[in-house]
């Protein structure tokens, strides 16, 4: 009788899929008695384990975000049934994994890409020890098959690893694609930099999947770590996208954006529809002398054109890291300062990692770097930043999710961006949040009322108060309270501006043309009359008079 075998991972959210188990099942079905199912990270653990506990062999694929969770229910499980075999594979458990494999309730590891390892340990088990790549216990020692194995991608054509999910649930979550593997650059403080050769899957295959996910999903994010390598490669997955995606498909791509080709940009300005696309950009950091230190490109001159180039059709979301080797504050502020400007309706700071297996990693002593041992092994302080300074920044961090990311307060944000240091303000706003608030748990009028009252005291300038009152109106989709007590008893007849019968109005005074600042970010002295309509519950008009 074959052992029943379960591929299975605890998801960060509900929301997401996980693209690895289901190429697994797709690859093995097959060969042995084989089902996955996926969880989350928020399971009830203890029903996770007895689910899990009627199978022979369990075998978890574990990321930096899931891996202290999946260990706790791999215990549970052990205790549930112990002779259930555990076998744990992904990024999280290819490096430095002595710690995971001595676990009592931890029984095999797989290094590495997984295909090659898991279709031999599935024919072999339970004689595994000539499976490449697999970790294992053989009395008190631990053995590693070590052998230079690389999967041929070649080998998922014509295959669909969504054709065993349910149609109508795909709709419901972010389904992931990927159309090669390798990233061509060697950023030392990620994973990716550890494969270098690319490697593509046939278009044709990559055709199908994609017009299946379209046809039954509606997030679609490509996993390819440079998508817009290939010039030629990009034009023609874009054109076929145009030609079948459904109306609320949405697709985002991890581009690299000094190096997007001309011929690419024209395109996506002439053919591609407004909020279609999103990019996710990496620029992590402006600093020349840090990218050079962790053997990293980047042109950000030309970064900063393509992103202005296609703002106005793509949605942008820019990522910056926070305590790269040689960066001190003061860099950090530049690149902050200078990336803002770039207005993005999401900007992310992410602090930097050291995950297992990353140069970043290996020589963290050469830069006096401290950080967490657990997952997610997040920066504590360097010879660079301290204690003190990181905390600041995540003070700037939350005050940068708040008021810009939301967006609650783009108007205001942009201002002060113009005319002062947006990265001291947002410092001392998010400060004054954690003073008066809590950051995890507050009201929109708590958001108002903190960034109004900060301000007060932050500058004399007059425009700064009008435009949190701009941005409060501008939040809402109905008429909210007077929270600032603005409103003006106005004698304007309302009728002859209304676009709709049961519209709701709002105004009050300006000292400034909105017009000219809403279009080019440049202030001209103006009083006049700012008004909001509230139409019917759903959306509002902005007139001025």
């Amino acid at each position: 009788m074959q052992n029943t075998i379960l591929l299975t991972t605890l998801n960060a959210k509900y929301i997401h899929l996980n693209l690895a188990i289901r190429i697994l099942y797709d690859l093995n079905r097959h060969r042995a008695p084989i089902e996955w199912k996926e969880f989350t990270i928020k399971s009830d653990f203890d029903k996770v384990a007895e689910e899990c506990a009627t199978y022979d062999i369990v075998c978890f694929s574990c990321y930096i975000w899931n891996i202290t969770q999946t260990l706790e229910v791999c215990k549970k499980i052990k205790q549930v049934a112990p002779e259930t075999k555990i076998l744990l594979g992904g990024p999280e458990v290819s490096y430095e994994y002595d710690e995971v494999i001595s676990k009592d309730f931890v029984d095999f590891l797989i290094i590495g890409e997984g295909e090659v390892p898991f279709e031999r340990f599935v024919e072999s088990y339970p004689n595994i020890e000539n499976v490449p790549n697999l970790v294992y216990k053989k009395g008190n020692e631990i053995q590693f098959n070590k052998q230079n194995t690389q999967f041929d991608i070649q080998q998922l054509a014509d295959q669909n690893p969504y054709q065993y999910d349910n149609p109508e649930e795909l709709s419901k979550k972010v389904c992931y694609i990927e159309t090669s593997r390798g990233c061509p650059y060697k950023c030392e403080f990620c994973l990716a930099s550890l494969d270098n050769k690319m490697r593509y899957l046939p278009m044709e295959t990559i055709k199908e999947n994609l017009l299946y996910l379209m046809e039954h999903g509606k997030t679609i994010k490509f996993l390819d770590r440079t998508f817009n390598i290939k010039r030629d490669f990009t034009i023609e997955l874009f054109q076929f996208i145009l030609e079948n995606y459904r109306e609320g498909n949405v697709f985002q791509f991890e581009i690299t954006a000094d190096i997007v080709h001309p011929d690419i940009i024209k395109f996506i300005n002439e053919k591609v529809p407004k909020g279609l696309f999103r990019f996710e950009i990496g620029i992590q950091t402006v600093n020349q002398v840090s990218n050079r230190e962790v053997s990293r490109k980047q042109n950000f001159e030309k970064t900063s054109s393509v992103v202005n180039q296609l703002k106005d059709r793509i949605e942008m979301h820019l990522d910056l890291i926070v305590g790269l080797p040689l960066e001190y504050l003061s860099d950090l502020k530049f690149s902050f300062e200078s990336t803002f400007k770039l207005y993005p309706p999401e900007l992310q700071l992410g602090f930097l990692k050291f995950l297992k297996g990353t140069p970043v990693r290996e020589k963290y002593e050469n830069y006096g770097y401290e950080f967490d041992p657990l997952p997610p092994y997040q920066i504590i302080k360097s010879d660079f930043m301290s204690v003190q300074e990181l905390a600041d920044v995540t003070s700037l961090e939350n005050a940068l999710e708040i008021f810009w990311n939301k967006p609650r307060t783009p108007e205001t944000l942009k201002y002060i961006s113009e005319t002062d240091s947006i990265f001291d303000f947002l410092m001392g706003l998010g400060k004054h949040f954690e003073q008066h608030y809590l950051v995890h748990r507050h009201t929109l009028n708590d958001v108002y009322n903190a960034i109004y009252d900060f301000a007060k005291n932050y500058t004399n300038d007059p425009l700064v108060l009008e435009l949190i009152a701009i941005d409060y109106y501008s939040f809402h989709k109905s008429k909210p309270k007077d929270l600032y007590e603005i409103e003006t008893q106005s004698e304007i007849d309302f009728s002859e501006i209304a676009t709709h019968h049961k519209s709701r109005f709002v105004n009050f005074p300006i000292s400034f043309d909105w017009k000219t600042w809403n279009a080019e970010q440049r202030i001209e002295p103006l009083n006049q009359d700012w008004i909001i309509e509230y139409v019917s519950n759903s959306h509002n008009v902005i007139h001025t008079l």
